[in-house]
């Protein structure tokens, strides 16, 4: 998982594009990046470790003033945690002039390719990165097969198993793209268009969420269809290059953590989605009394709408007993359980007296490795809490994710190998219960677009292809 953004020919849009990634910075913290191009056609790109507050800088920002620029925050899923590895790529072409390019998602042939392209054609590669070897590959088809840029895209699109949503700078050019499946979100908007006739090139803001719209005072105009190609040309229409979609595999994980509850991800409401899951897990609870020493508590940010809900179905008491400090980033996308577990200690508190003898029942979105959660339960126990029921805003995670999310061995989730009472016992809590897979049907539109396999092992594509991206990812 990471955040992705695009500004085209819009005056300042290295401005734009800092805006875009500070708002989706939720989805990525270890590392940020802007490529941009002059108007002499050169491409210039600045990326760094940390923050874009503080890698993007005004004074860096000032240095790539321009109409048209590309962005990118990671989070760590495959490659080091190193500078190296942070996006945009500069991918140079021998005849000039070079492209820039960021991705979002996860290849899961990313090493049959590399080694195809470094042992057949010579390529050498600076990083581990999937946006680099997506570059690469388009690099290839242009130069060696000699195709036009639409081609080698699409070329480079029908290669390509698994996550990406994408953006690259050639020429003067721009052009977004997308896996056949949809995996991970990405979005259209328009700084001035008003619903009537072609949409100008002239003014698109791309983007992995719709949270960058209001920010760059712009208007979403629509999700990007998975498969699909756009060019954007100056002073010329949006032109959709090619539409090669396959079965709609959206990761419902977005819905239920990754995104901001204030985005439309997938053509859902995302705050709407979390307090559905909230009131059937409120129905879960029919038979438990509620009395004046019971509160519904969030862990906050991402189960606060979750813990609505099911406190609006269950017409129980709801309160913010613990508190989050925002100038911690997201304890799951941190790169080892290490700086996990102390983001926990530093991120949250609980009120003073608030659970002395309250019967809490914690609302939390899902449970991964489970050691966040424990550490969170005995916090509350250590305040005064007499019983903890734990209610989870998701399935059991028992599949490792291949398409963007860090959780490249099964060994990791606690629910692949224990039971819901063996996890109740290691959570330390007085009882435990997940959402159902088959009660999404209840709160999504089309259910039969996502993926489940995180929850089913019901995955897209064979269990064999993931093996070479696993090896990889684990000796590197």
């Amino acid at each position: 998982m990471c955040g992705i953004a695009g500004i085209f020919n819009i005056e300042n849009a290295q401005i734009l594009i800092a805006e875009i990634l500070f708002a989706t910075q939720h989805r990525g913290q270890e590392s940020c990046g802007i490529a941009s191009r002059d108007n002499r056609g050169n491409i210039h790109c600045h990326k760094g470790m940390g923050l874009v507050k503080n890698v993007l800088t005004p004074k860096i920002l000032e240095k790539h003033r321009s109409d048209t620029a590309i962005g990118h925050v990671r989070y760590p899923t495959a490659g080091k945690s190193d500078p190296v590895n942070s996006q945009p790529h500069k991918i140079e072409l021998p005849e000039g002039p070079h492209i820039a390019v960021c991705s979002n998602g996860d290849i899961i042939n990313y090493n049959e390719l590399r080694t195809w392209l470094e042992n057949d054609y010579g390529y050498t590669f600076k990083s581990d990165n999937d946006g680099e070897l997506i570059g690469r590959l388009i690099a290839f088809h242009l130069s060696t097969n000699k195709m036009s840029i639409e081609d080698a895209i699409y070329e480079t699109q029908q290669q390509l198993k698994g996550a990406f949503s994408s953006i690259i700078i050639y020429r003067d050019l721009m052009f977004a793209f997308r896996d056949p499946h949809g995996f991970r979100p990405y979005v259209l908007g328009h700084i001035n268009y008003d619903g009537e006739g072609e949409i100008p090139s002239d003014g698109v803001v791309l983007a992995s969420e719709s949270c960058a719209f209001g920010i760059t005072g712009s208007k979403m105009i629509r999700e990007l269809e998975p498969g699909e190609i756009i060019r954007l040309e100056k002073h010329m229409p949006l032109k959709v290059v090619k539409v090669s979609p396959k079965k709609k595999q959206h990761c419902v994980f977005e819905l239920i953590y990754f995104s901001r509850p204030d985005v439309i991800t997938f053509d859902e409401k995302v705050y709407d989605v979390r307090k559905k899951i909230g009131h059937v897990l409120a129905d879960y609870d029919k038979d438990m009394n509620f009395n004046e020493d019971t509160v519904i508590c969030s862990v906050p940010d991402s189960s606060n709408f979750v813990a609505l809900g099911y406190a609006e179905k269950s017409r129980g008491s709801f309160d913010m007993g613990l508190l989050r400090n925002h100038y911690v980033g997201r304890t799951f996308t941190k790169p080892d359980q290490k700086q996990r577990d102390e983001g926990v200690r530093h991120k949250f508190n609980p009120l003073p007296d608030f659970f002395d003898g309250k019967t809490v029942v914690l609302v939390d979105d899902s449970v991964v490795r489970g050691t966040t959660l424990r550490k969170i339960i005995r916090m509350i126990k250590s305040a005064g809490a007499k019983e903890i029921h734990v209610r989870i805003g998701s399935p059991k995670v028992i599949g490792s994710c291949y398409y963007g999310i860090d959780t490249p061995t099964r060994k990791e989730l606690i629910a692949s190998k224990k039971t819901s009472a063996e996890i109740c016992a290691f959570l330390e809590a007085t009882s435990l219960k997940y959402f159902k897979v088959d009660d999404f049907k209840k709160v999504l539109h089309k259910p039969e677009n996502f993926c489940y396999a995180c929850f089913n092992l019901n995955y897209i594509y064979a269990p064999e292809n993931f093996i070479s991206k696993v090896n990889l990812v684990e000796n590197r």
